[in-house]
């Protein structure tokens, strides 16, 4: 049985030019430069096709650990059939806690305010 050479192996392929993206993506995230819309359509397009195609590859897990936007989007983009399964629990817990505190910290600011009753002769 022959192995393929690393060079030919198409999964090694799609996982340096997932890295690539994973890197370049990382760095437009963290950027304070703008990158046109349809740029970016484009990089997150590429990267989301690349990281489904890698969904078996135990490698996967080492990429998406290593560069947190592209982690974000494959778990946005299987967020239907996984949850938010790659953020921590607590951190998780924590932002569903900030959102309750925030919510009901505006419906005490919108509910009407009493009018006081007392006139002054």
């Amino acid at each position: 049985m022959q192995t393929a050479h690393p060079r030919t192996d198409p999964i090694l392929g799609r996982l340096k030019t997932a890295a690539t993206l994973a890197e370049l993506l990382q760095r437009v995230e963290t950027s304070a430069q703008c990158v046109g819309a349809s740029q970016y359509r484009r990089l997150v397009r590429h990267l989301a096709q690349l990281l489904d195609s890698l969904a078996s590859d135990p490698r996967l897990d080492s990429l998406l650990k290593a560069f947190p936007a592209a982690a974000a989007l494959y778990e946005n983009a299987h967020y239907n059939q996984a949850g938010l399964c790659r953020s921590s629990l607590e951190a998780s817990l924590d932002s569903e806690l900030h959102a309750r505190a925030v919510i009901a910290k505006a419906r005490v600011l919108r509910s009407p305010q009493p009018r006081q009753s007392g006139k002054e002769d």
